[in-house]
């Protein structure tokens, strides 16, 4: 009887992990959760980024990966490091309202003047002075026809105020902090900000919805 009660506890936990994967960020102490399916995703996105970086001489330390399939309200930006194969850092990101976008579901275009997010992958650019949140941002350079328009349309990587740390899940994230740029918190602003000055290459940065 004993050891089928130890079994049966040791199967909640495991399908508890499976269900939800955690990863904790050294650096501030911060629990960064994502669900397997999400996780999994993520993962394979990364060993597709990190072959499309050998092959084009991006970095290999880190890529910045998008992914717009996830709620608003849950943190989808996310500092993947290679060399750990592992999620480094993380952020809500707004979308852009242009079009039809809603809070749920934005609506995507490469298309000057509509205030709409561009999927695919971008080179992260130079350094610059932002308005918005920490006063910093990074131009981006789309590498894909969905996005090449980005550098034009003056899509940047910056942070905004008002978004905040932290998850808002089940409530999304309001529309109006982004007009196609991906625009992340302060905090993890912060902590690219020093990744990214100590770059030699070019860092990736891939948005997705898929």
């Amino acid at each position: 009887m004993k050891l089928m009660k130890r079994f049966i506890l040791f199967l909640l936990l495991f399908f508890f992990i499976l269900g939800l994967e955690g990863r904790a960020c050294a650096e501030c102490g911060e629990s960064i959760t994502v669900n397997a399916v999400d996780h999994q995703r993520l993962k394979s996105k990364a060993h597709e980024a990190k072959a499309y970086c050998v092959s084009k001489g991006f970095s290999t330390n880190y890529c910045f990966l998008v992914d717009f399939s996830i709620h608003s309200g849950k943190k989808r930006f996310f500092v993947w490091d290679f060399k750990g194969d592992s999620i480094k850092y993380a952020s809500l990101c707004a979308h852009g309202y242009g079009k039809d976008s809603t809070p749920s579901k934005p609506v995507f275009s490469n298309t000057p003047g509509n205030l709409c997010s561009s999927l695919g992958k971008y080179k992260v650019g130079i350094r610059a002075y932002s308005k918005w949140g920490i006063n910093v941002h990074y131009k981006l350079h789309g590498l894909e026809p969905t996005n090449d328009n980005a550098f034009k349309r003056i899509v940047v990587l910056h942070s905004y105020t008002p978004l905040p740390a932290t998850e808002v899940y089940p409530s999304h994230l309001p529309l109006g902090m982004s007009q196609g740029c991906p625009v992340i918190c302060n905090e993890t602003m912060r902590q690219i900000d020093v990744l990214l000055k100590a770059e030699t290459k070019p860092v990736l940065l891939w948005i997705y919805n898929d």
